[in-house]
């Protein structure tokens, strides 16, 4: 799909991942609609875009930022990269760790990735259809987690495996309309959770990578974004974008 002129919203975009997906989209010439609840308003100005506070939870708040990017034009895209990874062990020191902060990680990143889907989703059906009768693709974020699991990433991987369980039925429901739905799975990247490690931590997980031994850059997700947006044969899967990496227990 050519994004010049294309709408195309980020949640998460006012940093990380998504503000380099952002930054990516811009540079094909989509207009960007940044949805973040953090501030997101200097990378919207940066890129001649849209900052739209968006709490993923909340479905009214999906709402107002489809609205804003529809009063835009086409909406087009649809990037979640909003998520958040607190860890914590099932059982802890001071006895069963409870459901709330479990429940917290899976509504910001299951849910509030379903939340948006949902709403965008409608509104690209509603679109005129392109080449190939494309209409319209989404791009999820996952993690290698979903599949490789550490301790104290029960809520996280059950999060980031629900949002890859989620691509195929997604994709099939939304193929007669021309929308296509994938998912990417990044292993150990820069962003601002790794960040908050001490630097001496963030060079020896970069190099338990096979290859490049390193951590991934968040431009180099944001390829993959827009590779997935330039192919129209990627469609109901998931990419793991890691080195290689297999995550041990802990």
């Amino acid at each position: 799909m050519d994004l010049s002129g294309k709408v195309v919203v980020v949640t998460g975009g006012a940093s990380g991942l998504g503000a380099a997906t952002a930054r990516a989209a811009a540079a094909k010439g989509a207009k960007v609609v940044i949805a973040d609840i953090q501030d997101g308003t200097a990378v919207a100005a940066e890129l001649g875009g849209q900052y739209v506070k968006c709490d993923v939870t909340n479905e009214a708040d999906a709402k107002a930022v489809v609205a804003a990017a529809v009063a835009l034009g086409e909406l087009r895209g649809l990037i979640n990269c909003a998520g958040i990874g607190t860890p914590q062990k099932v059982v802890g020191k001071e006895g069963p760790s409870g459901i709330a902060q479990f429940s917290k990680v899976v509504a910001i990143n299951l849910i509030g990735s379903y939340n948006l889907i949902n709403q965008a989703s409608a509104a690209m059906q509603a679109l005129p259809a392109l080449a190939d009768g494309e209409r319209g693709v989404i791009v999820n974020t996952a993690s290698v987690a979903a599949f490789d699991g550490q301790i104290g990433q029960a809520a996280y991987a059950a999060s980031k495996a629900g949002v890859v369980g989620m691509t195929l039925p997604i994709a099939r429901e939304m193929a007669r309309f021309g929308i296509r739905i994938m998912t990417i799975a990044p292993g150990l990247f820069e962003t601002p959770m790794m960040a908050s490690l001490p630097a001496e931590v963030q060079a020896s997980l970069g190099a338990s990578v096979p290859f490049p031994p390193r951590l991934g850059r968040p431009t180099e997700f944001a390829a993959m974004a827009m590779h997935i947006f330039d192919n129209t044969m990627l469609n109901g899967e998931v990419i793991r974008l890691d080195g290689a990496i297999r995550m041990a227990a802990k």
